[in-house]
């Protein structure tokens, strides 16, 4: 049946207020107005971006349709869409590239200004939404809400990918292989021998190790307070796992004796400021790099000692693997189907959607590195 032009009623999760449990509902999905696409998703991941905006850890405007690490089918596009047709596969982007701005125009840095990440909207870009549900209006989340059976995102936050992309993997690669494999080979360009530190190893810490083991990286230092996380960490290359609430003094100092001069990169992937401050005190006072992945609450501080800045050592954040998100990420997806990238440890679990609930406490319970679910 053709749907294009009509509105959809389907099945998504909602967030109905702060720290509550998800509730999977009927939904009505409006058609995609101009420069926007109707996408029928076939699978997303759980991402903790999305867990901290269901607590309400980071901003959210409630009630929302969680979501964004999602692949699925482009059902119908919106007027003026040129870059997908029906019958595409795409994959959705938090951080979208509308080409037009700073961001996209200048060759470095990827944070383009139409994005909905710091002091969100909720809404689409022309300010309303394309969810409701029993007569209220339904809000976006990231403008790409994938726990749902259909979406509407802006066509600057979708990525055609390869018609070969198997649907039920490969939306890992729209954020977490991004995110945390890019961080380290593409923007922080991990060296050959370095030691490397990764503070969370959670989905993203996870993809970070990959990454890091890829560059060549000798020694690969997890930190987590998790230590159910530990095994799989060592399977993907973490060569000393150290649990922070176990060790008799910080961390950071733990880090200085074991490798005598701090490592050469460390990566934060928990968005804690205190976490990403031991991040910063583990590096070589020097030539270290820290990296800050992690997505922090809105208004968190942090507060450095300005002179270690001096002694030459770099603090860096970086979103999505700084990679231009629609020029790039689907050269990632046909790098997996070409081996170059295997993405398939960071897959732990599947679950169909209805079996959500689930899939959260496996997350919260950290046994798994990344569980995608299925519609």
């Amino acid at each position: 049946m053709d749907t294009s032009g009509k509105t959809i009623t389907c099945r998504a999760a909602i967030a109905w207020v702060a720290n509550s449990t998800l509730s999977i509902e009927e939904v009505q999905v409006e058609p995609p107005k101009a420069g926007e696409v109707r996408i029928k998703m076939a699978s997303t991941g759980i991402c903790g971006t999305d867990d901290h905006a269901i607590k309400g850890f980071i901003s959210a405007v409630f009630p929302f349709i969680p979501g964004h690490e999602g692949a699925g089918t482009v059902e119908s596009i919106g007027k003026g869409v040129s870059s997908v047709k029906s019958g595409d596969k795409v994959l959705t982007l938090a951080i979208p590239q509308c080409r037009e701005y700073s961001s996209c125009l200048h060759p470095k840095g990827n944070f383009c200004e139409k994005q909905d990440v710091l002091t969100p909207s909720g809404l689409m870009l022309d300010g309303t939404s394309r969810f409701t549900c029993k007569g209220k209006k339904i809000h976006h989340s990231l403008r790409t809400s994938t726990f749902t059976e259909y979406s509407v995102v802006p066509e600057i936050a979708v990525a055609k990918i390869d018609a070969a992309a198997p649907m039920d993997k490969v939306s890992v690669i729209s954020c977490e292989v991004p995110t945390g494999y890019g961080a380290a080979v593409h923007l922080a360009k991990v060296t050959r021998g370095s030691t490397c530190m990764v503070y969370g190893l959670g989905g993203i810490g996870s993809a970070i190790v990959m990454g890091c083991k890829a560059s060549g990286a000798s020694r690969i230092i997890g930190v987590d307070i998790n230590e159910e996380k530990f095994p799989r960490a060592r399977a993907l290359g973490v060569t000393d796992c150290l649990n922070p609430r176990k060790l008799k003094k910080p961390v950071q100092q733990v880090i200085m004796e074991m490798t005598g001069v701090g490592v050469d990169f460390a990566f934060e992937a928990t968005g804690l400021s205190d976490v990403m401050l031991a991040a910063w005190d583990s590096c070589h006072l020097s030539y270290g790099v820290c990296l800050i992945v992690g997505l922090p609450p809105l208004n968190s501080k942090l507060s450095l000692d300005a002179s270690v800045i001096f002694s030459g050592r770099t603090l860096k954040g970086v979103c999505l693997g700084d990679y231009k998100t629609r020029d790039c990420i689907p050269q990632l997806v046909t790098g997996y189907l070409q081996n170059k990238i295997n993405i398939d440890p960071l897959v732990t679990h599947q679950l169909p959607f209805d079996q959500l609930h689930k899939a959260f406490e496996l997350y919260h319970a950290g046994k798994t590195i990344r569980c995608i679910l299925l519609f």
